[in-house]
C-alpha cells in the first residue's frame, strides 16, 4: 500500500490546503485516494472527502487503541491505490509535551508512513534549513522523506530555501506554492467552515488542485509513497463482527448544516453491528424517520442555526415523544445543546430546543473548552456500562447555564489520570447527552452495545 503523511511544523502552515490539493491532483491522475486526518478533527476531513470522492477517516492514536487504529487504516485503504494523511498541529505535537501520544509522528510510525513536511517560508529564507534540520534530528525513528515550501514570494526565494534545506539535511524539496489569497478558506470559532454548509466555493478546490499539480513534483511524491510499510488489519481489535449481522435495527442520525460532526467510522461500525442508519434533518424534516428505534445526534453548529431549529416545532415534538416512549437517544456536544431546553445565542436571545434534557446552553458568555478527556460512565448507558472509562474529546465555546447535577450526570470527567473529576452531561434510563465526543473505535463494545440498546426500544 502506498501512502504519505503530510505534516506541518505548526498549525497554519497550509497543510490542509496542500493535502486537499494533493488528493485532488492524484485523483485527477486516475488514482483511488484514501484520505485521512490525524487527531479529533471533524471539519478538515470534509475538505479531503470532497477532494477524494470518498469518506475521510480519522486517525487518533490517543483515543483509539493502536491495534484498532491499524485495523481502521487497513480497512479504509483496501480499495485504494494510495493513502494521503494530513497531520495535526506540528509534527511532534500530541496530547502532552512529554510524549508523542496522539501526534502525527506517532501515527506515521504506527502505520509505516513516510512524512512530507510542509514549511511556511513567508518570512524566512536560509534559516528554514535549521528548522527542517531540527525536525529531522528530533526523532531518528521517523522518516522525513520530503519537504514542501508554502508561501514563497518568488522563484528566487524558493531556490534559496531549497538549496539551504537540501544542503543541510539531504531531504529533497518536492516543490513550492506561491502566496495566494485565493487559496484561503472561510474560518470561524471552531476552525474552517464545513463543506456541508455550501459556503466553500468550487473555485477553492479547483485552485488547490491546480496549484499543487503545477508546483509540486507529483512523480516524486508517488515514489516516496511507495516506501510506505504495508499495514494489515487484525481480528484482535474486535471492532467488527466475525460474521455479518443479519438483523437490521433502524437508527436515525442527524445530518444537516447544524449537525455534521460525526466520525465516519462511527457510522460504519454501527452499520456493521446491525444498524439500518436513517439520516434526518432537525432543521427541515417534520419528524424522525418512520420506524426509527434510536436517535444519534452528533455535534456541529446548532448555535448558528438556532432560530431554524427552534421554528421546527414538529421535529422537537417528535424527539420528545420518542424519548418519552423509551427510544434510545444519544447526543454529543451540539446534540446535547439541541436536546436541552433552550439555547442562548451570542446576542443573548433564547431559542427553544427539544426539551428532552433539563439543561440550557449559552453562547452569550462563550468560553473555549478544549482537550482530551477520560470519561467514566456514572450509570449504565446505551454505549457504556456504569464504571466503564473511555477516552474522548471536548471542543466547544458554549457553556451550560447551570452545571450538571451529580445525580443525573452522565460522566465523571478527568483531563488526565489521577486528576480532579467533574460531573458532566445528563443521563436517564434511555437518554444520554454530553459535551464529550467519542470515537466508537475507542472501545470495541460501544457500537454493538448501542445497536442492542436501540433494538430493545419499543
Amino acid at each position: 500500500m502506498s501512502g504519505v503523511l503530510i505534516a506541518g511544523t505548526a498549525s497554519g502552515t497550509g497543510k490542509t490546503t496542500i493535502t486537499t490539493g494533493l488528493i485532488a491532483a492524484l485523483r485527477a491522475r486516475g488514482l483511488r485516494v484514501a484520505p485521512f486526518k490525524v487527531g479529533p478533527d471533524y471539519i478538515d476531513p470534509t475538505y479531503h472527502a470532497r477532494a477524494a470522492g470518498r469518506p475521510c477517516e480519522t486517525l487518533d492514536s490517543w483515543m483509539v487503541p493502536h491495534a484498532a487504529l491499524r485495523d481502521l487504516f487497513a480497512r479504509a485503504t483496501a480499495s485504494a491505490d494510495i493513502a494521503v494523511v494530513e497531520g495535526v498541529m506540528g509534527l511532534f505535537d500530541g496530547r502532552t509535551g512529554g510524549g508523542e501520544a496522539g501526534s502525527s509522528a506517532e501515527v506515521a510510525k504506527l502505520l509505516g508512513l513516510p512524512v512530507i513536511l510542509v514549511v511556511d517560508v513567508a518570512k524566512i529564507a536560509r534559516s528554514i534549513a535549521a528548522q527542517v534540520l531540527g525536525y529531522q534530528m528530533f526523532d531518528h525513528d521517523l522518516a522525513i522523506a520530503g519537504v514542501i515550501l508554502n508561501n514563497v514570494a518568488s522563484d528566487t526565494h524558493a531556490a534559496l530555501c531549497t538549496e539551504a534545506i537540501e544542503a543541510a539535511t539531504g531531504i529533497p524539496v518536492l516543490g513550492a506554492l506561491r502566496r495566494d489569497d485565493g487559496l484561503r478558506v472561510p474560518e470561524r470559532h471552531l476552525g474552517l467552515v464545513p463543506i456541508i454548509e455550501g459556503r466553500v466555493a468550487e473555485d477553492f478546490f479547483a485552485a488547490a488542485e491546480a496549484r499543487v499539480a503545477a508546483g509540486i513534483d507529483l512523480d516524486r511524491v508517488l515514489v516516496i509513497a511507495r516506501g510506505a510499510r504495508a499495514v494489515e488489519g487484525t481480528a484482535d481489535s474486535g471492532l467488527w463482527p466475525a460474521e455479518p449481522v443479519r438483523t437490521r435495527v433502524p437508527i436515525a442520525y442527524a445530518a444537516d448544516e447544524a449537525f455534521s460532526f460525526m466520525y465516519p467510522a462511527n457510522l460504519e461500525l454501527l452499520t456493521a453491528w446491525g444498524a439500518n442508519l436513517l439520516p434526518f434533518s432537525p432543521l427541515r424534516d417534520a419528524a424522525l424517520p418512520d420506524g426509527a428505534r434510536g436517535v444519534y445526534l452528533g455535534g456541529g453548529f446548532p448555535e448558528l442555526y438556532a432560530e431554524a431549529a427552534a421554528s421546527n416545532g414538529s421535529m422537537r415534538e417528535s424527539l420528545r415523544v420518542a424519548a418519552a416512549r423509551g427510544f434510545t437517544v444519544y447526543g454529543e456536544c451540539g446534540g446535547l445543546m439541541y436536546l436541552g431546553e433552550s439555547l442562548v445565542d451570542e446576542s443573548g436571545r433564547a431559542h427553544a430546543m427539544a426539551g428532552v434534557v433539563p439543561l440550557r446552553s449559552s453562547m452569550a458568555q462563550r468560553r473555549l473548552t478544549l482537550g482530551y478527556r477520560l470519561a467514566t460512565a456514572r450509570v449504565d448507558g446505551p454505549h457504556l456500562a456504569a464504571g466503564q472509562t473511555v477516552r474522548g474529546h471536548e471542543f466547544h465555546w458554549s457553556t451550560l447555564e447551570a452545571p450538571a447535577a451529580s445525580d443525573t450526570s452522565a460522566y465523571s470527567l478527568q483531563a488526565r489520570a489521577g486528576g480532579d473529576a467533574t460531573a458532566e452531561g445528563y443521563a436517564s434510563a434511555n437518554v444520554w447527552a454530553s459535551y464529550v465526543h467519542l470515537h466508537f473505535a475507542a472501545d470495541a463494545a460501544i457500537a454493538p452495545r448501542f445497536v442492542a440498546a436501540c433494538a430493545r426500544a419499543h
